[in-house]
């Protein structure tokens, strides 16, 4: 396997498929030595039931298994969806009131709490009952001056996910080139179906599609380099990137109203088949496999495919927009540090048990996916991931948050042509200069 170093992440580790807020008055601390005296963690994430019913079940299993094995141990949760989860974890942050164990991405986005003081560091779980228990390149990306500060649950890669039953019904093909994807396009909305599901209301959602279009015109050195400062996103290929987005919008590749719309509203367009194509990452994985509150029929009906190459592009068509997913972190100012860094050593180890088998998730940590029986799905894309030339790192994951909110606010305004394309580059130049 042939793999090109593009952002923080090492994408030599592909081989796996191989091989709430403040305390209340009421509760009891960490206690002394050997006291016996009840101990509550306070966890936070962002698998609600209702989203996330597969990584839910799973939360809920490690816990009570956890605190089966721990009885002087109550793990307290508070779950949010991802956007709300969001805007609460800046909230706490900016108070010093972080639950015990949490969620947080890696490389930019985790800067500012490491920066603050707020993340414990986790390396000596990394030399106990966890060593080399990771995907190479995961944990480095949760890195800051060689200290790791939070501990990686997946490992995501985008693809286009469709709708085979929709494809067949309108004899198409999977598009393998952005001409072909265009022509797919052109005949799904001249027959009253919504191309393309997009929430773009959450913005990363159109983040994908720009980054997916970047790296196959201008090639994914050139895209991580714009990222990292290194070169302007001025470059003739990022900008032709924020054309053709535009192309795809004045094509109508995309449902109605896609600015004004959430990432699950246009999930929910896609289970409903109201939509023939979904650009996600692997984490929603379950809910095209394993989660049963799916009907059979649709998730039996679920392919995915790369997005297609372009024309004269320098990017290849195994290049992959992804990388580490979600990690635990431990409060730095947590009052049972002790029993937090236990329980999350404990949930990371489980949840790589749990994970593939029990929801179809891409974890962090290495799996013998040889040894359980696994959906076809969950397969041919770890397949895929095997044979990656590169894997770009998402980028408001990369960018350091000031950057990252006016990336995320160029995407809005890109796909809703309020911005010209060379705006767009212009206004990625000069946050990113001001380095924000």
């Amino acid at each position: 396997m042939k793999i090109r170093a593009v952002s923080a992440l090492t994408a030599a580790g592909l081989a796996l498929a191989t091989a709430g807020c403040g305390r209340g008055a009421g509760d009891r601390l960490a206690p002394e030595p050997g006291s016996g005296d009840q101990v509550t963690i306070r966890m936070m994430h962002l698998w609600p039931e209702s989203g996330a019913l597969g990584q839910h079940r799973i939360v809920n299993k490690i816990i009570e298994e956890y605190e089966a094995e721990h009885p002087n141990v109550v793990v307290k949760q508070e779950v949010l969806d991802n956007e709300q989860y969001k805007a609460k974890l800046r909230v706490l942050s900016a108070v010093n009131e972080l639950p015990d164990v949490g969620l947080t991405w890696a490389a930019g986005a985790l800067q500012p709490f490491v920066a603050g003081g707020l993340f414990t560091p986790l390396d000596d779980l990394l030399q106990g009952e966890l060593k080399d228990s990771f995907v190479a390149g995961t944990t480095e990306a949760y890195a800051v001056d060689d200290k790791t500060y939070a501990l990686p649950l997946e490992f995501n890669i985008a693809p286009i996910f469709y709708n085979k039953e929709l494809f067949r019904k309108f004899q198409l093909d999977v598009p393998k080139t952005y001409d072909e994807l265009r022509d797919v396009i052109g005949t799904l909305a001249a027959g009253g179906v919504a191309p393309i599901a997009l929430g773009n209301q959450d913005r990363w959602t159109g983040s994908m599609w720009y980054m997916y279009m970047a790296d196959r015109i201008a090639g994914a050195e050139t895209l991580a380099e714009a990222i990292g400062g290194k070169r302007s996103f001025a470059d003739p290929g990022l900008v032709q990137a924020g054309r053709s987005v535009q192309d795809l919008v004045d094509a109508g590749a995309f449902n109605p109203d896609f600015n004004g719309l959430s990432n699950d509203e246009a999930k929910a367009m896609f289970l409903s088949g109201k939509a023939a194509m979904y650009m996600v990452g692997a984490w929603e994985l379950p809910n095209f496999t394993t989660n049963q509150d799916i009907p059979q029929r649709f998730r039996d009906n679920v392919g995915f495919f790369k997005f297609p190459t372009v024309e004269e592009g320098k990017g290849d068509i195994d290049g992959w927009v992804g990388g580490p997913g979600v990690g635990l972190f431990v409060a730095e100012n947590s009052e049972v540090k002790a029993e937090a860094k236990s329980f999350v050593e404990y949930f990371v180890k489980r949840w790589g048990e749990r994970s593939v088998t029990d929801a179809g998730v891409i974890p962090a940590t290495k799996v013998d996916t040889a040894a359980v029986k696994l959906p076809q799905l969950y397969v041919d894309l770890l397949n895929e991931m095997n044979k990656a030339t590169s894997i770009t790192l998402f980028a408001d994951v990369q960018l350091k948050p000031g950057a990252a909110e006016t990336h995320l606010n160029q995407i809005q305004a890109l796909f809703g042509k309020a911005v010209t394309p060379e705006g767009f580059a212009a206004a990625h130049d000069k946050v990113i200069k001001a380095g924000q």
